[in-house]
């Protein structure tokens, strides 16, 4: 037994008084059961997971009457596909029916037929990896396409020929490239030349799943490998049509860096930088930013008489851009607002110079960076890139300096929760006026006060807000 199988089966044993009493009861039954997909090559992997896929020769009223009483929670949410989930104490069990697709080649729904072996179940999965399985209860390993070898050698295969699995199903394309970057293995060069003759077939895929695989890439450990596949194969141009997009042609007389291979690295540096974020990681909206903040620059791009290469208002344009891909891609509102927002603002330190900018300035910075601020202090710190040591030192000083000038206001001020010093009724009592747009524009002035000036105390925000009334009377 090689070391792959002996970690392999160690692991199994961990999870075996789940998967051996499930085995039990559908063998007891008369039924085979298998466990198969990922958690089989997470095992040989030794990745822990709580979630676990099953296949089995029973149908789906079947699978749950045999889960019921043994199961803490059972659902059929995906019953219509011969799926029936279930939660068995910190586990959680998916297990569906043996199946057989026919693929409408203009849809990547399949037509679910039930199949009647286990073998026929395997042959119709994405990946050879992702073709094994452990029958239960006797441990018995099936591997009819070579799934355990391409673990071993860390390589990407389909289980017949590239193009029959991509033409069924072309999301695979990019669950090759998410793989890729998930599990650091390499796509077989069939797989390769497949995705790139096929590329285009990527667009009959429903914005909402390429979404969901994009998130998972992006959230992977090493994003850069599957977001080259995907630009180098030309998936990207129908999925992210704005990243390759990234890759400027460079000539003699107007060099400027590389902006693809310095969106990737300021991707990656953000990654090093979340753990700043006190949050759960990944962070996938900071890591989109990061990838996509520069998106504006191809259509501001402008050559100079000195020979100088500029990308004016690239922020606002690749905000605007930003927000449309999102929306394309279904993405929630919040975090199109989010990341957008990021695009649009991580420019904004670079005024800050060697810490010119007034309280006031520091101010507004964080009143529009809002609940993003330790995602702006992130990207912008992500975003230098330079290889002149003594300009990213002096860069990162700066942000060193304005990160304690924020946090003296914000322990002076309560700058995260800034407001004027006097509020909606309060402006309406002292001016005698009811609700309406004089309310706000008042309310308006008193907060660009706040900015200014700091905290004023309500008799001071009193007189000023009289003396502008009587002005504007």
């Amino acid at each position: 037994m090689s070391a792959v199988q002996r970690k392999g089966v160690q692991s199994l044993l961990e999870i075996a008084p789940v998967v051996d009493e499930l085995g039990a009861r559908f063998d007891a039954a008369g039924h085979e059961i298998a466990l198969v997909g990922g958690p089989v090559r997470d095992i040989l992997l030794d990745r822990g997971s709580k979630d676990l896929d099953f296949a089995t020769s029973a149908r789906p009223d079947a699978v749950e009457r045999l889960l019921a009483g043994w199961a803490d929670h059972v659902w059929d949410i995906g019953k219509a596909f011969g799926t029936i989930g279930c939660r068995k104490g910190d586990w959680v069990l998916e297990i569906t029916t043996y199946r057989s697709e026919s693929y409408d080649s203009t849809s990547r729904k399949p037509a679910v037929e039930y199949g009647d072996s286990l073998e026929g179940d395997l042959a119709r999965r994405d990946f050879a990896m992702n073709a094994m399985a452990v029958l239960l209860p006797s441990h018995t390993f099936v591997d009819p396409f070579g799934g355990r070898a391409d673990v071993a050698n860390k390589v990407i295969r389909t289980p017949g020929s590239p193009e029959d699995s991509f033409s069924d199903d072309p999301l695979r394309m990019m669950r090759a490239a998410r793989f890729a970057a998930q599990l650091g293995f390499t796509p077989d060069p069939a797989v390769v030349a497949a995705m790139t003759a096929m590329a285009e077939r990527i667009t009959i895929v429903s914005p909402e799943r390429v979404r969901d695989e994009l998130i998972k890439l992006v959230c992977s450990d090493h994003p850069r490998t599957g977001l080259d596949l995907l630009v180098s194969t030309g998936l990207a141009e129908y999925v992210l049509p704005e990243l390759p997009a990234l890759r400027l042609e460079l000539d003699e007389h107007h060099r400027h860096k590389d902006v693809y291979e310095h969106s990737l690295t300021v991707l990656e540096q953000a990654i090093d930088l979340e753990p700043r974020l006190g949050v759960p990681v990944p962070d996938f909206v900071v890591r989109f930013a990061a990838l996509i903040h520069d998106i504006g620059k191809p259509k501001t791009r402008k050559f100079e008489g000195d020979g100088k290469v500029t990308f004016h208002h690239h922020d606002m344009v690749g905000a605007k851009l930003t927000r449309k891909r999102m929306k394309a891609l279904r993405f929630s509102n919040e975090q199109i607002d989010q990341v957008s927002k990021l695009v649009e603002l991580h420019l904004r330190f670079h005024g800050y110079g060697t810490g010119e900018w007034t309280d006031s300035a520091v101010r507004r910075y964080v009143r529009d960076a809002g609940e993003l601020l330790g995602r702006l202090h992130v990207l912008t710190r992500a975003d230098s890139t330079t290889r002149n040591r003594r300009k990213a030192e002096a860069l990162r000083s700066a942000y060193d300096d304005l990160e304690t000038r924020i946090a003296r206001l914000q322990e002076q001020e309560e700058l995260d929760s800034i407001r004027p010093d006097l509020d909606g009724n309060q402006i309406m009592e002292i001016l005698g006026i009811g609700p309406g747009r004089d309310v706000g524009e008042a309310y308006k002035f008193l907060m660009e006060l706040r900015m200014d000036h700091g905290p004023l105390g309500e008799a001071r925000a009193r007189q000023e807000l009289l003396t502008w009334w009587s002005s504007r009377s």
